[in-house]
């Protein structure tokens, strides 16, 4: 029996929830699927597959079928749907609704979770206002008996967006997006090798007929040369504007163009604008050797991202909670993501909100349609304007500062995008940049040099950290860091990095009273993969990975289907923190996660080694640990094989494997390039709004000696913001280096009850139904 705590309001015995996936695939739906399933199952609701989508709910018969926990193993890290999807006719007529009505009334299906577009969401919609009168016209036909329609009288609905396009407003990512994402950059770091070799300009066509999301955000992760999306159309003239960027590109020795194309691409007049026209202009005019690459269904395609099955698997949890605390007067409403947090939001805000964008671009009020997008599309259009236009040395403003860049700590994928968009925003802004590197080790010993808008070309898709990194605190070197700053005038400072950076902030903010070169505006930006700097839910890396971690689990699971009856020990990286092990849990589907936030006995590790055993007596014959590095000095990966390897021993048979430096290495996620960018370009943003502000005109200097000039920009919840590093030191468990409080813990028993384990999950954190935000429209 599942904890009362839990359910004192919202069991769901005697429920039937049903769930179908509708209109086109998108990865990670699967994911969406098996939550779904289990917290239904959990909550003691029973829980029917509708096999391809309104069709199989219309047909009936055996397309509706109640499922079991073991039913979605194994389904996680497919892409796709499992149940199917197919667009049907016979829903959008009354007829066809009626005969859907009868199907789910034999089951004693009254809650649907539907997880595909806006269509498919809006078709739910309608059913769900016209059920009672269905209803009543099957009770006159004898179809059903008085008593069923008296009992099924209402139908609750919850919907859960799945669209690569990410097309749907009032939630900031849709599930498939980021998995999509992936394909594109995947292929356009491949097209960037062979571009470079022979000097040639790619035109890349993606997917979004209605919406540029995907253009605009692999063109960010990118550094495209040259962007078209429906919502933001070029001005009149485009063509000259675009030969003329990429002639400059290619002057400042830059050996390959890409040029990016939203298959709805359209013109100021709503004209489209196609890939071939884009390659036969760049041909014409520029006679450079040009190719167009298609990507098509590839998007669609392949295993969803460790971002997406998070995503799901939170939504489709989220929504059986929906449909539990539901009313007949509640409104259907869709879960999704705003920041960090889950939230619910009434379906037809939504739907007309998403319409409405569509609307906007028709009568051509383009900056509607950008601003109806949301927050987040603003931010990426916004910084990409910013990041891929030089401006003439004339057009720049002149402020006579030096801001410093530097990595501090170990390196992690997308330090090299932040440091691009300080650069470039810093050059934008009219500031001098200069790169240190080798952190303040490298400070100390006079390594800086200025850096310029070209030295950064191509940074974006590079793993590691170029200007190098290193783990040293700037407290032995302040004498000498001092004088560098004094020798190169440094105004500003920006740190990327992890734990190590936080320290060094708070020792250079600490130096202050003995030093005045450190009186001047310094701000961090998170990027370790461990996720452990104090202020932000989020750290640049720590996507990168969390995919490599799901990848490595998804090839060894694999390796057990062969062999069964074989439980995988598998160690990853953090330090202290558990952020990389309980995520990578949840998103591989791990039986187990030991983390050192959690702390753990020998009697857990002994219920675990009998939970496994009881799993090998089903057809799910293979068990997957996570064990952070340092979850517990005494319970080592070796003790925990061992233990397994002997208490496991005529059931099954244990390996392990210390994933390591592999974690922090490869091409960045587009979640990180993304992300480095855009958090770095605004921290420079701010560092000259510090320098206005901070500038003794009679002195001749910038002087700031306030807590609010030594800040780390981080993402909490819902925002990015800017935090005093003094303020956060309350905040951090410095022995461990890691924050006092950390929210991904509130996913915990998530994790545990997709894998079977009784636990209690405090709702006290779900989304409440909110109503959807609407920008205010754009004064003509």
């Amino acid at each position: 029996m599942p904890d009362k705590k839990f359910f004192e309001n919202l069991s769901g015995a005697g429920k039937a929830i049903g769930v179908l996936t509708s209109g086109g695939d998108a990865q990670g739906m699967n994911a969406a699927v098996r939550a779904v399933v289990r917290m239904g199952i959990y909550v003691e609701a029973k829980v029917y597959f509708i096999y391809e989508g309104y069709e199989g709910m219309v047909d009936g018969g055996e397309n509706i079928v109640e499922v079991t926990w073991e039913s979605v193993s194994s389904i996680l890290q497919v892409g796709g749907t499992v149940i199917g999807s197919a667009r049907c006719k016979a829903f959008r007529t009354r007829e066809g609704r009626l005969k859907a009505a009868c199907n789910l009334v034999k089951c004693g299906i009254t809650n649907l979770c539907v997880i595909g577009g806006d269509g498919s969401l809006t078709g739910a919609n309608i059913f769900r206002t016209e059920w009672s009168g269905l209803l009543e016209e099957l009770a006159s036909q004898g179809e059903i008996d008085e008593e069923a329609r008296k009992k099924y009288a209402y139908l609750n609905i919850v919907g859960m967006v799945g669209s690569i396009d990410n097309d749907f407003c009032g939630t900031d990512m849709t599930i498939g997006t980021d998995s999509a994402l992936h394909r594109i950059i995947e292929v356009v770091d491949a097209i960037m090798t062979t571009a470079q070799s022979h000097q040639r300009t790619f035109v890349l066509e993606v997917m979004g007929r209605h919406c540029g999301y995907l253009a605009l955000v692999s063109a960010l992760a990118c550094g495209a040369d040259y962007v078209f999306i429906p919502e933001y159309p070029p001005e009149e003239g485009w063509e000259d504007h675009m030969c003329s960027r990429l002639s400059e590109n290619r002057a400042r020795k830059k050996r390959l163009n890409i040029i990016i194309v939203a298959e709805g691409a359209i013109d100021s007049n709503n004209q489209p604008i196609t890939s071939e026209q884009v390659k036969d202009l760049v041909v014409q005019r520029l006679g450079y050797d040009t190719r167009v690459t298609i990507l098509g269904h590839v998007q669609r395609g392949g295993t969803p991202s460790a971002f997406d099955r998070i995503l799901a698997s939170r939504m489709g949890v989220e929504a059986v909670l929906a449909l539990l605390e539901a009313t007949p007067e509640t409104p259907a409403c869709v879960v999704s993501l705003s920041g960090n947090q889950a939230v619910r939001l009434p379906l037809m805000e939504c739907v007309q909100m998403t319409q409405d964008v569509q609307k906007a671009m028709d009568e051509k009020n383009f900056s509607d349609a950008v601003q109806l997008r949301g927050r987040s599309f603003q931010n990426n259009l916004n910084t990409y304007k910013l990041l891929s236009t030089k401006k003439t040395a004339s057009e720049l403003p002149t402020t006579n500062f030096n801001v410093a860049v530097l990595n501090v700590g170990a390196p992690a994928a997308g330090m090299n995008a932040a440091v691009r968009a300080a650069v470039r925003i810093g050059i934008t802004e009219g500031h001098k940049m200069f790169a240190v590197t080798d952190g303040f080790e490298g400070f100390s010993k006079g390594q800086i040099k200025e850096i310029s808008w070209g030295d950064v070309g191509g940074w974006t898709g590079q793993g590691g950290s170029i200007l190098g990194t290193k783990r040293t605190l700037p407290a032995k070197h302040m004498e000498k860091i001092a004088e560098q700053m004094r020798n190169h005038t440094i105004n500003a400072l920006l740190v990327i990095g992890g734990f190590e950076a936080y320290l060094g902030l708070l020792e250079l903010s600490a130096a202050r009273e003995k030093y005045d070169e450190f009186c001047i505006p310094m701000v961090m930006v998170p990027a370790t993969v461990s996720n452990n700097v104090p202020g932000s839910d989020f750290s640049i890396g720590a996507d990168t990975a969390l995919n490599t971690i799901t990848d490595t689990c998804d090839r060894i699971k694999l390796s057990a289907s062969g062999t069964k009856r074989r439980v995988f020990i598998i160690e990853t990286m953090g330090g202290y923190c558990g952020y990389l092990a309980n995520m990578g849990a949840l998103a591989a589907g791990a039986d187990a996660a030991y983390i050192f936030e959690e702390k753990f006995d020998i009697r857990e590790l002994q219920a675990n080694v009998e939970h496994l055993t009881e799993k090998m007596k089903t057809s799910i014959q293979r068990g997957l640990v996570l064990r952070n590095e340092n979850s517990s000095e005494n319970y080592t990966t070796d003790f925990i094989y061992q233990l397994y390897s002997e208490e496991g021993k005529g059931v099954f048979d244990c390996r392990k494997n210390v994933l390591g430096h592999m974690q922090q290495g490869g091409a960045p996620s587009p979640f990180d390039r993304n992300f480095g960018t855009k958090i770095s370009a605004k921290a420079v943003l701010w560092l000259s709004k510090k320098l206005k502000e901070s500038y003794r005109r009679d002195e001749g200097r910038v002087f700031a000696n306030t807590d609010d000039s030594v800040c780390l920009l981080g993402m909490r919840r819902r925002n990015l913001i800017f935090q005093p590093v003094i303020e956060l030191k309350g905040d951090t468990d410095f022995e461990h280096r890691i924050p006092k409080e950390q929210w991904w813990l509130k996913l915990r028993p998530l994790m545990k009850i997709l894998a079977k384990y009784k636990t209690s999950y405090d709702i006290s954190d779900a989304g409440q139904l909110e109503h959807v935000h609407r920008p205010k429209p754009v004064e003509a």
